[in-house]
């Protein structure tokens, strides 16, 4: 199933957003329903949120490593 077809059941639920101390910038932790977690950057633009470039998560088995991955992958959560 692509992203296109993914009904609102199948949307993961986002379990905790890390906001940059601009605003400009936020990292969501993404719970799915098989119970995995994955994370995602998105940047605030005139029109709205939208994904970063930044390469996939990848999955992960809990809440706290899908957070410790963001940490090591984002810059601006660290600093």
């Amino acid at each position: 199933m692509t992203e296109d077809t993914l009904g609102p059941e199948d949307a993961p639920a986002v379990v905790a957003s890390l906001e940059e101390d601009s605003g400009a910038f936020c990292v969501d932790i993404l719970q799915h329903s098989d119970g995995t977690f994955t994370f995602a950057e998105y940047i605030h633009e005139e029109d709205g949120w939208h994904l970063t470039d930044a390469p996939e998560s990848g999955v992960f088995k809990t809440q706290y490593a899908a957070y410790l991955a963001a940490v090591k992958a984002v810059d601006w959560l660290i600093a």
